[in-house]
């Protein structure tokens, strides 16, 4: 038979006193911890833009999860609240100033232009810092930027700037364009037009295709008649894909040339099967920038998922880590203060060391690429072929007002 020693008065108060002075030091380390640094992270978990949508989450997620591995950002613990803005700018909005209203109001995320436009105007109500990953609108660098809303990825006029240079070695003849009928779509025919005509070319065709056209087939007819060397083809996402498909499907391709502005986006690549194979355009991002910032952070993504970074995937990633080293600068979370000290800045980022955040626009000024839809790493991806410098970058928009 056991019998149980009772605890004399001692012991209960030497234990007492022990939890006390435990929490006492676990509420005095917690108090004296520097503010966290929160996250508010917006993308399409639905509509049009969920494909892209899930590929920005996770690689912010994986930002966050790196730096919280390495004892955070300037010491301090990065937490992240998700939203699914649906690919909407009325959802966008919405579900932003939740996030920020609960205290993740360093916002990162949105695809379309239209979401970012819908954000700037209530950032300083919401005290909330915006992280532009994705959206290429000139309007959000010119006529629409605001002190808290910074660009990380390229602008349409960066690119249109590069398509100008890149089409001074085109080999072909006559050409037509493809596009879709919005600003950007016209935006780049237009630019491409005046770029190859410069080089005494001729464009004989250009046609504009409504967003969510389905049936291309009157289009693929006109641009075959046409009988070009090649054509410009500046449409993305799901009408890119039915496009190409339907090219291939009636007979345009292989036999006529493609040219792509951002047409051979990893997704879309994906989408096509082997159709875009050989397919020359502009990119983003590919894992083939060659420094030492970007090729660690190729092979830790490689080593989490076992493949190789998307193109938006490495612009999502390059925006939080623009973000982190704003609250670095700062040595403060705060929107406003993290915004005050990334304007103007010089960066080291995975495009390469000493970048500048334009003061006058917030944009990120980066050197920009033209690749080939081929394969490496046993992958059909995007390969960089050319690269050109930050400076080719056009000047901030003077109707960018701060």
């Amino acid at each position: 038979m056991t019998t149980k020693t009772p605890l004399n008065r001692r012991t209960v108060a030497l234990a007492a006193a022990a939890l006390t002075a435990t929490l006492g030091l676990s509420g005095s380390a917690w108090a004296q911890a520097k503010d966290p640094v929160k996250v508010g992270l917006l993308s399409s978990k639905s509509g049009v833009f969920a494909q892209q949508g899930e590929e920005v989450i996770r690689a912010v997620k994986f930002a966050i999860e790196e730096a919280n591995a390495k004892g955070g950002v300037d010491g301090r613990k990065v937490e992240v609240a998700e939203a699914d803005d649906e690919g909407t700018p009325d959802a966008g909005r919405r579900v932003a100033e939740k996030l920020a209203r609960d205290g993740y109001n360093l916002l990162i995320g949105a695809i379309p232009s239209s979401i970012s436009l819908a954000l700037g105007p209530n950032l300083e109500r919401w005290d909330a810092a915006y992280f532009v990953v994705a959206s290429k609108s000139d309007k959000i660098t010119g006529d629409s930027c605001k002190p808290r809303m910074f660009r990380t990825n390229h602008s349409d006029a960066m690119d249109i700037a590069m398509i100008s240079e890149w089409a001074k070695g085109f080999k072909e003849k006559t050409y037509a364009s493809m596009a879709a009928d919005y600003v950007w779509g016209r935006d780049s025919a237009e630019s491409f037009a005046k770029a190859v005509k410069a080089q005494g070319k001729e464009i004989k065709l250009q046609l504009y295709a409504p967003l969510g056209t389905k049936d291309f087939s009157p289009f693929i007819a006109q641009l075959k008649e046409a009988k070009v060397d090649a054509i410009w083809v500046a449409e993305t996402g799901r009408d890119a894909i039915a496009f190409v498909k339907q090219a291939a499907e009636f007979g345009l391709i292989p036999q006529t040339k493609l040219i792509g502005h951002s047409l051979i986006l990893n997704f879309m690549i994906n989408g096509t099967d082997k159709l875009l194979e050989g397919t020359p355009g502009t990119t983003g991002y590919t894992p083939d920038i060659d420094n030492p910032r970007n090729k660690a952070f190729v092979a830790a993504w490689k080593a989490k998922f076992n493949r190789l970074p998307t193109d938006n995937e490495g612009q999502a990633y390059n925006g939080a880590q623009v973000m982190f080293d704003g609250v670095r600068l700062a040595k403060s979370a705060k929107p406003g203060d993290v915004a005050k000290a990334l304007s103007g800045a010089k960066l080291d980022t995975i495009y390469g060391a000493g970048l500048t955040m334009r003061a006058a626009d917030n944009q990120l000024v980066l050197p920009n690429y033209v690749g080939r839809a081929k394969v490496a790493d046993g992958v059909l991806r995007p390969v960089i072929e050319q690269s050109f410098p930050p400076s080719l970058a056009p000047a901030a928009s003077p109707l960018c007002k701060m």
